[in-house]
């Protein structure tokens, strides 16, 4: 079986924090930081966005944002009702809040090289 080379973003660009669109990314980016020999949350911060279970039970504790899925698919279901029955939307544009869940995947970066 071949092995996978390094992630070019980690190893050439040396980030110092990485904030990935979905927690099971940024799993998969702590993953990779350990196959670069890289510490998480010394040398690399990781934070994901969804909140999944997984995030809680991952070691380190992924930081990430928690959005209310309940009520955006309570709103969704409610506007696509509207939509079928023929009635137009009040608003294209809808916001709903998020929270942030520190956890253990995040600290300060501690290289002195950062831009």
């Amino acid at each position: 079986m071949d092995s996978v080379p390094p992630p070019r973003l980690i190893t050439e660009h040396r980030p110092t924090a990485i904030v990935a669109g979905a927690d099971l990314m940024a799993l998969g980016a702590i993953d990779a930081a350990r196959s670069c020999g890289l510490d998480v949350p010394t040398a690399l911060s990781v934070i994901g966005f969804d909140d999944l279970p997984q995030a809680a039970q991952s070691f380190p504790g992924l930081t990430t944002v928690r959005q209310p899925l309940h009520d955006m698919g309570q709103k969704a279901a409610r506007a696509l009702l509207a939509l079928i029955d023929g009635q137009k939307l009040l608003m294209e544009h809808m916001e709903l809040g998020t929270e942030l869940i520190v956890r253990n995947s995040t600290a300060p970066p501690t290289r002195s090289d950062t831009a």
